[in-house]
């Protein structure tokens, strides 16, 4: 196998301390192998060395190569006589090692080779198979520029400026066409913007912009385009430079500086400020989508609330853009989603619903159909709505022309599903296409890859995971929350790493699927709703009767549904709320409450999520969440100092009940066992709430331990209520302790997580890719055809197997 200089120095010194240090690597390699299990995580890679240095002491891997290796594996397989390290030096770059037991030799392996072992040991009856379909994007993308240093992960945007602006220029200096063209093809409703046929080449558009800067200096800088239009129509510009003259002339002066003196900055600004944009569609197939009544019913939960609230703010700052660029538009934006006939007495089954604070933001929803086109009638969980996505696309295509008249001007992907149906919309129509993952399946369930037919029947993973790899790929531009979701940290793997390599048994085998160095990633943190989600201490903004009704809700007689009365009212509460299934872990906190004497004696517990009676849902997992929450009441006694509220509330009254547990001087806990983002951390920390929340995710991100909130390990349960513990007695005996971690948190919030700038960004981001994609190779069209391949041969395949 060829290695390059890195890898071979690497090596060398493996191969050099294996003659030095043999009796210890070779004893801890035993130890390995003696677990009896044929994979390891690096958790229990890590539990193992550090028993090893405990029983042998420290000095045998200090400052060792090996020592590196152990720490930097993200996972280890065993194989008769040999162990494999799946090594991960830094964020993004892989290593495979094989050390053999009895040998006691090392070799450095390709991921192939690797992959190859993992089948084998999961599946040994089809180990022999040398034609298994190998996925590999990275010859498309040879030669297309990317990042090397992972602080610019999910910079994608600014990389691309900066690289591909100074072949744009130079391109310029020899009488390319390329910025004139594009400038040249905006249009709103058959009116030329920008420009029209006056200008026809560069040299004109130079000559143009000079007799305009020298036209408009002798104007009244608060004259509007109206004012001064015809005189700027025969030097060849249509309206879309500004709807002052203040603005117009920053506009041309910043393209005469471009033209002059080329700038990455410039070039980002001044495309942000060309009017492309009128039109959006966000698609959201699955789950309840719908304004109120829905939030805890299967599948729905915190992608609703955040794609309202990309609305709402999306639209602000789009009519804000247009007004600014001198158009009098109203922008139109349509959330497609599911029609749901029995829609469990929700909106889902209404065609088209008005978006609650927009001007002209709607839900279209479209039905799901079957084969023979009839609709279907009844929810659908997610792991099942493959086979109608393709018809659903179709269909939506259809309305959204109607309803806009023509094409939308971006497309925007939520989640897997919607992720897919995005790329096949935006193949057809043409336009820029965005994605959203929220969450990616693959990371929540351990060896979800491996063992896919284990849980066929149930998950579908064939086609939810290579539902990702398509849409992933076939996008112009990713958004993320957080860095972790891309790439994760130094010590373990993000969301979007997940697919770099991986091996899906007598599917597929994937070589190199995602790339987290691409330039499509970029990094958006949305925020929370600042109307609903304020500081607590902002007693003007609290409506008495939300007070009442949240109090009524805590506080009074459980009903139909509720469980568990809280006895001591004075005391803090510990609160948590999401939807009940087992990533989320609301059991898991209780469990971890109940068997703490101490903190039962500190404080009571509110969790709000799912429902009360596994009858009254749909979905599996949740009827076992429900279970066994019953049975944790049971087994602790918990009816009176528990509060189990079995209904998702009004995002207004979600709101007041966190700052009432503020007003308590309680906290809140997400103790979920990975979490992608974790919008109710943002809004808990901005009502003052003090929040403990999973390291596994975003929140890792959003919180600064022991500043503006603390991470807590769900998995270490004795340590998480010691921590818990810790905090409530500090602030008995300290109440500012309280008052800080409360301020910290607000602030946190208020600098780092804002719709504003995220609105901004994003519309910003769609002009500076729509720009790229029309005067450079950016959509990467080989890409494009060997995905096609992938969607035919594999998805639609396992797709039509599921009706």
């Amino acid at each position: 196998m060829s290695i390059n200089n890195g890898n071979s120095h690497f090596l060398g010194k493996l191969r050099k301390e294996l003659g030095e240090n043999r009796n210890a690597i070779f004893s801890f390699l035993r130890t390995i192998a003696g677990c009896e299990r044929s994979f390891l995580l690096s958790s229990d890679l890590s539990d193992l060395f550090q028993q090893f240095e405990e029983e042998h002491g420290k000095e045998h891997f200090a400052d060792s190569q090996f020592g590196d290796l152990i720490r930097g594996t993200q996972e280890v397989a065993i194989y008769g006589c040999w162990i494999w390290f799946a090594y991960r030096p830094r964020i993004g770059k892989w290593s495979y090692v094989r050390f053999h037991t009895e040998a006691l030799d090392c070799d450095l392996m390709d991921c192939t080779e690797y992959l190859k072992i993992k089948e084998q040991i999961v599946r040994p009856e089809q180990s022999n198979d040398d034609w298994v379909l190998e996925v590999d994007l990275s010859p498309f993308n040879r030669d297309f520029p990317r990042p090397r240093e992972p602080r610019s992960i999910g910079r994608g945007v600014e990389f691309l400026n900066r690289h591909l602006s100074s072949r744009l220029f130079d391109r310029l200096g020899s009488g390319d066409n390329s910025l004139l063209n594009f400038l040249r093809v905006h249009e709103y409703e058959g009116h030329p913007l920008m420009l029209n046929e006056r200008v026809d080449s560069v040299e004109e558009l130079r000559s143009a912009l000079r007799h305009a800067q020298s036209f408009l200096a002798k104007q009244d800088v608060e004259a509007t385009w109206e004012d001064i239009q015809s005189t700027m129509n025969e030097f060849g510009f249509e309206i879309g430079w500004g709807r002052t003259v203040r603005r117009i002339r920053e506009n041309t002066s910043i393209l005469m500086d471009i033209l002059e003196a080329p700038d990455y900055r410039n070039l980002a600004t001044f495309l942000a400020r060309i009017p492309m944009i009128f039109n959006i569609v966000i698609l959201s197939p699955h789950g309840y989508f719908a304004q109120s009544d829905v939030l805890g019913l299967p599948d729905t939960g915190g992608q609703v609330i955040y794609i309202l609230d990309q609305v709402r703010f999306l639209e602000k700052k789009l009519r804000e853009r247009l007004y600014q660029q001198g158009l009098d538009v109203t922008p139109k934006i349509l959330v497609v989603t599911r029609l749901i006939p029995e829609s469990e007495g929700t909106t889902c089954g209404q065609p088209l619903e008005d978006i609650a604070k927009t001007e002209n933001a709607k839900i279209m929803r479209v039905p799901f159909r079957d084969r023979e086109g009839r609709i279907v009638p009844h929810w659908i969980p997610r792991f099942e709505v493959w086979p109608y996505i393709e018809r659903f696309t179709v269909e939506v295509e259809k309305e959204v022309l109607a309803e806009f008249g023509g094409r939308p001007d971006v497309i925007i992907g939520n989640y897997s599903d919607g992720n897919l149906a995005a790329s096949l919309l935006a193949d057809r129509l043409k336009v820029t296409q965005c994605n959203i993952a929220h969450a990616l399946e693959k990371t929540k369930y351990l060896y979800s890859d491996l063992y896919w037919m284990d849980n066929e029947s149930q998950y579908h993973f064939s086609c939810q995971f290579t539902a990702d790899l398509i849409a992933m790929n076939k996008a112009d531009f990713i958004i993320t929350s957080t860095f972790q979701e891309i790439a994760g940290d130094e010590e373990s793997v993000g969301q979007y790493e997940s697919y770099t390599t991986f091996a899906m048994p007598g599917l597929f085998r994937v070589k190199k699927g995602i790339d987290v160095y691409d330039p499509r990633f970029n990094i958006m943190s949305p925020g929370a709703d600042p109307d609903v989600y304020f500081p607590f201490y902002e007693t003007d903004k609290r409506p008495m009767e939300l007070q009442s009704e949240g109090k009524d809700w805590l506080f009074g007689d459980a009903g139909e549904n509720a469980r568990g009365e809280l006895k001591s009212k004075d005391k803090p509460f510990l609160f948590s709320m999401a939807r009940l299934d087992r990533i989320k872990n609301l059991t898991g906190l209780v469990k971890w409450y109940g068997s703490s004497k101490e903190l039962r004696s500190i404080a009571n517990l509110v969790v709000i999520g799912g429902n009360i009676s596994p009858d009254e849902s749909s979905d599996q997992e949740e009827r076992e969440q429900i279970h066994q929450m019953h049975n944790l009441f049971d087994e602790y006694s918990l009816n009176n100092q528990v509060r189990w509220i079995g209904t998702q509330l009004d995002r207004n009254l979600a709101g007041e009940i966190y700052r009432i547990c503020a007003d308590h001087r309680g906290a809140f806990v997400q103790p979920a066992l990975f979490e992608a983002f974790g919008l109710t951390v943002i809004e808990a920390m901005s009502c003052g709430v003090p929040t403990f929340a999973t390291r596994y995710g975003g929140p890792l991100e959003i919180i600064e331990d022991g500043i503006s909130g603390f991470h807590i390990d769900p998995n270490h349960e004795e340590e998480t209520i010691g921590k818990i513990l810790a905090f409530l007695k500090k602030c008995q005996k300290e109440p500012e302790e309280w008052k800080r971690i409360s301020d910290g948190g607000i602030q946190r919030v208020d600098a780092w997580y804002n719709w504003e700038r995220y609105a901004e960004k994003l519309l910003a981001l769609t002009c500076i890719y729509g720009f790229w994609k029309f005067v450079t190779d950016l959509d990467r069209e080989e890409t494009q055809r060997y995905l096609e391949v992938l969607y035919s041969s594999t998805f639609r395949r396992f797709a039509e197997q599921m009706e």
